[in-house]
Parts: C-alpha cells; sequence; structure tokens
C-alpha cells in the first residue's frame, strides 16, 4: 500500500469493510476497542520493546493505570490472541506476559501512526489554537 495514493488506499480500505459480515464487524470493533484504548497501546509497546513482563513491571511502566485497569486490559489483549499469559504455577504467585506474534504484528502496523502523530504535533497544536480562538 505504500505505492498507493491516499485515495487508493482509502477506497481499498471501504472496500474491504464492505466486504464484512455484521459477525466480523463486530469483532473488528471490539479488538479495536480493546487493543487501542490508552492502557492496552502502552501495555503492548511495553511488552513489544521489553519483552516478557510481570504485572507489576507493566504497572510502573504505565503511570496512572490501576491496578484493576490493568488486569482488565491484559485479560482483553490475551483474549482478543494479542499477548500470552504465563503462569508459573509458583507460591507466591508469578504470572510473565509477552506478546504473541499477532501482538507482534499489531505493534509493528501502530508505529507507523505513532511517527505520523508525532511528524504532526504542531499540526495539532496549530489546529486546536485556530479552533479554540474561532
Amino acid at each position: 500500500m505504500d505505492t498507493m495514493t491516499e485515495d487508493e488506499v482509502i477506497r481499498v480500505a471501504q472496500a474491504a469493510c464492505d466486504a464484512l459480515s455484521d459477525e466480523d464487524d463486530t469483532l473488528k470493533r471490539e479488538v479495536l476497542t480493546h487493543a487501542g484504548n490508552r492502557w492496552s497501546l502502552g501495555i503492548v509497546h511495553a511488552l513489544g520493546t521489553q519483552g516478557k513482563l510481570r504485572h507489576a513491571e507493566l504497572g510502573r511502566r504505565l503511570p496512572g493505570v490501576t491496578q484493576r485497569m490493568l488486569t482488565r486490559s491484559l485479560r482483553q489483549l490475551e483474549r482478543d490472541g494479542l499477548i500470552s499469559r504465563f503462569d508459573h504455577g509458583e507460591v507466591p504467585p508469578r504470572v510473565d506476559y509477552q506478546l504473541t506474534p499477532l501482538g507482534r504484528s499489531f505493534l509493528a502496523r501502530m508505529v507507523p501512526l505513532w511517527m505520523w502523530l508525532l511528524e504532526h504535533t504542531e499540526d495539532f497544536r496549530s489546529a486546536r489554537v485556530r479552533f479554540d480562538e474561532a
């Protein structure tokens, strides 16, 4: 898709969306809701750059996340197949999380979006100033 124009990319994406069944469309929306939230993106990034991490280690890498929200996000990512959970069966409990191949693929596709956001930070700031002044 790198050689396609923006309009061509949009047309191809729309055709793919139009071809989805209602069930697939619902699944796609649910996965995007789970995987695209603030904490899930942070979890995927941390696991992608740091490798296996425990619950508490992930919490330290995500300032502001509550234990409840971290646990909920981890469960949703695991259910969607983006991360795997390994319980060592020890006392005290020791559980590690890591990205699955599907999770690594997701992260690799999120990086260009992140880079685009970084490249356009000033554009966003200017747009907000114009909007707020109007």
